[in-house]
């Protein structure tokens, strides 16, 4: 009997281009199903922008334990088939930060939104930090139109929607909340600068923070009105080493 591989989304607060410890990052590896995992990285949400790409080169390309690839599309190379081939032999997709809804529209323009959903069903570990975040969800936070505000579009595959940022940016809490109060968007995370949550069929098991005080937390429209907000148990990273 053949079983399906589990379907898993991983939510950065941080990573290779924030935080100098490479905690976050060696937790994503970790969560591989390969023991050298390929690990592309898709930087479309800053419009492929060099010094990002640069980043993540300089951080996972010296990394033994991984073999590192990043997919452009403002200079596409690929055609269609080679593309699909592309994107399902990775084990880990990483999605860099920028606008959120300029990333959807991109993928969509390409046809990648249909190849991640692919390579998701396949197992493939999709993961990502801010935009990397939001755009795996039904709906998102964001700042992609200036002010923050809420994006009810996503490709949907995690239920429910997410915030990026939560205690980081200025107004971004208040404002989700506000959100998920009033129905703009569904239930959903909000994931705090430091902290990581690993989803398995759309539900959480995992949850880390490579600082202390950083976390994940559920929140959820409350009865008679407002919200209600529940912080995951976070593992601590590093600990062992401290």
């Amino acid at each position: 009997m053949t079983h399906d591989p589990p379907r898993r989304i991983a939510l950065l607060g941080g990573g290779f281009s924030t935080d100098g410890d490479g905690l976050l990052d060696d937790w994503v590896l970790a969560q591989s199903r390969a023991t050298r995992p390929r690990v592309c990285f898709v930087p479309t949400a800053s419009g492929d922008a060099p010094a990002y790409v640069e980043q993540f080169r300089a951080a996972f390309g010296s990394r033994r334990a991984c073999e590192s690839s990043v997919l452009h599309l403002f200079r596409r190379e690929l055609d269609d088939d080679a593309l699909r081939s592309f994107l399902l032999a990775q084990d880990v997709i990483y999605v860099g930060g920028g606008n959120t809804a300029n990333l959807l529209a991109v993928w969509r323009t390409h046809g990648v939104d249909r190849l991640l959903r692919e390579a998701y069903g396949r197992g493939t570990l999709l993961c990502g930090i801010s935009v990397g975040a939001n755009c795996w969800a039904e709906g998102s936070h964001t700042d992609s139109f200036g002010p923050l505000t809420y994006l009810p579009d996503g490709l949907g595959l995690l239920p429910g929607s997410v915030c990026p940022h939560y205690d980081s940016e200025p107004g971004r809490r208040p404002s989700y909340r506000a959100a998920v109060a009033t129905g703009r968007l569904p239930a959903g995370w909000a994931v705090e600068d430091g902290a990581a949550a690993l989803f398995t069929g759309g539900v959480p098991t995992q949850a880390v923070t490579r600082a202390r005080g950083a976390g994940v937390h559920r929140v959820e429209p409350a009865e008679g009105g407002g919200v209600s907000e529940r912080a995951l148990p976070c593992r601590l990273l590093g600990a062992d080493l401290a």
